[in-house]
């Protein structure tokens, strides 16, 4: 008898790079991996075109908390999801302020919002990273460390055959990070498979050494000091807003750049988290101190709190937000969101992307048709302009894109990771990114002599 092998169902993310949504059935069983918000124009197949609806799903997955992953889980409860919710320990500690944050732009009430949240919560587990766990049907999963965010995993699952129980596994990657980012530990090393669903966000390109980055943010930031302008950040509140903070604690402890702040005249360079959710994120990241690396753990032994420091202010307040508008610098603003679809960054462009003294530094992938894709592109244009709540807005702020941050490992990097398995995997089915990095990752891999298909449906 052959082994039995899932069916795979891509609802979304299959040919763009959010609203990650994958359906795997195995007999009657219906799990579900990842439940994301779709941005940018980035297509969603609707729910009631679905194969089988929320009330039949008895699993979903999350591979972390971000918004294009998980953004739809209030929909699926609303449509009457009432199986287990099954994530890492630290992703279930992120869920509540996550989707909190989502559903105020969703019209819900607070009453809605408040039994929504409390459902979640009921259903949610936290599992632990390296270990085998049982559901039912004679499927196992166990979760490893994806490096992407705190909490992100990728997922293994094997389903034993109804006779001789050898298994047909399936892993599916989630997101994947890079070695060395702050706070995380490294992506584990990944373990054999039958079928690997694989992201491929960054699958055309490489990243800058990310062991200069923290000198190129440091010139990054000189700019500002003479000129006395914002350094306007967009980062997504999940992420990379931790990161951000904790990498310029660092350049602010080296010598150069004390020493560029007196060659400036600067005694102190405030810098602003101006979004309430970032706030909250970050000490929920205070909280989950355990699942820091070592480096992390390390600087907190010895006393330094590397995502607090001397300078570091929070913005709660709209009314303080509006009044951060008119100061005129120096300083640095971090604000979401990441791609500048929405949120409090969205003020601070239509009030800086004009001023010559501003600097906007992207450290995240920005997604075709969002204003951070657009600004990027309008950037040392003659006229180049961007459109910001109706209102045409000339770019003459100095743009840089710092492609170290990613939290999304490269080319190479996803080449090399596939590479650890101890066995080649039987298939890879690449999804989670556009046309062009599925396109030029696929063809790296087959040139590696493995079985990739980058449309279509996954080998089986």
């Amino acid at each position: 008898m052959a082994r039995p092998k899932p069916k795979i169902t891509h609802l979304g993310g299959e040919h763009c790079v959010t609203g990650s949504c994958h359906l795997l059935r195995v007999s009657d069983l219906n799990i579900m991996v990842d439940c994301g918000l779709s941005q940018g124009g980035d297509p969603a197949l609707p729910i009631g075109q679905w194969p089988v609806s929320p009330v039949e799903l008895d699993y979903l997955f999350l591979t972390h908390a971000h918004i294009d992953h998980i953004g739809r889980l209030p929909e699926l409860i609303d449509n009457g999801f009432a199986g287990e919710i099954l994530c890492s320990h630290p992703t279930k500690a992120l869920l509540e302020p996550m989707l909190h944050d989502a559903m105020g732009f969703s019209g819900y009430d607070d009453a809605g919002k408040k039994a929504i949240l409390q459902h979640i919560d009921e259903l949610s587990w936290g599992f632990e990273y390296g270990q085998a766990f049982k559901l039912k049907k004679g499927v196992t999963f166990s979760l490893g460390r994806a490096g992407h965010i705190l909490g992100s995993c990728f997922i293994r699952f094997e389903i034993a055959h109804p006779e001789d129980g050898k298994p047909f596994s399936v892993m599916f990657s989630g997101d994947l990070g890079n070695r060395n980012t702050p706070l995380l530990c490294d992506p584990d090393p990944p373990p054999s498979c039958d079928l690997l669903i694989l992201e491929s966000t960054y699958g055309d390109r490489n990243h800058e050494n990310r062991r200069h980055r923290l000198a190129h943010l440091e010139d990054a930031l000189a700019k500002a000091l003479w000129d006395k302008g914002k350094v306007l950040i967009p980062a997504f509140a999940l992420g990379r807003t931790q990161e951000i903070l904790y990498e310029l604690d660092r350049v602010f402890a080296t010598p150069s750049f004390r020493a560029r702040l007196e060659r400036a005249g600067i005694h102190e360079l405030p810098v602003i988290v101006d979004s309430p959710l970032g706030l909250r994120l970050t000490e929920v990241y205070g909280s989950q101190r355990e699942f820091w690396d070592r480096e992390a753990r390390e600087l907190l032994r010895r006393g330094d709190d590397p995502i607090d420091f001397q300078g570091l202010y929070a913005c709660h307040r709209y009314r303080d937000h509006l009044q951060l508008l008119q100061h005129p610098g120096p300083l640095i603003i971090i604000a979401g969101s990441g791609m500048c679809t929405g949120g409090r960054i969205l003020d601070h462009l239509a009030a800086g992307l004009a001023d010559p003294r501003t600097d906007i530094l992207f450290v995240g992938y920005q997604a075709h048709h969002t204003l951070g894709r657009k600004i990027v592109e309008q950037s040392g244009r003659p006229n180049g302009t961007v459109t910001i709540d109706g209102r045409n807005v000339p770019v003459r702020a100095a743009v840089q894109v710092l492609s170290g941050y990613s939290a999304h490992a490269d080319q190479q990097g996803l080449l090399d990771w596939v590479a650890a398995m101890p066995e080649r995997p039987g298939g890879i089915k690449l999804v989670h990114g556009e046309e062009e990095a599925r396109r030029v990752l696929g063809e790296k891999f087959r040139a590696q002599g493995y079985a990739c298909i980058v449309d279509g449906a996954a080998p089986r």
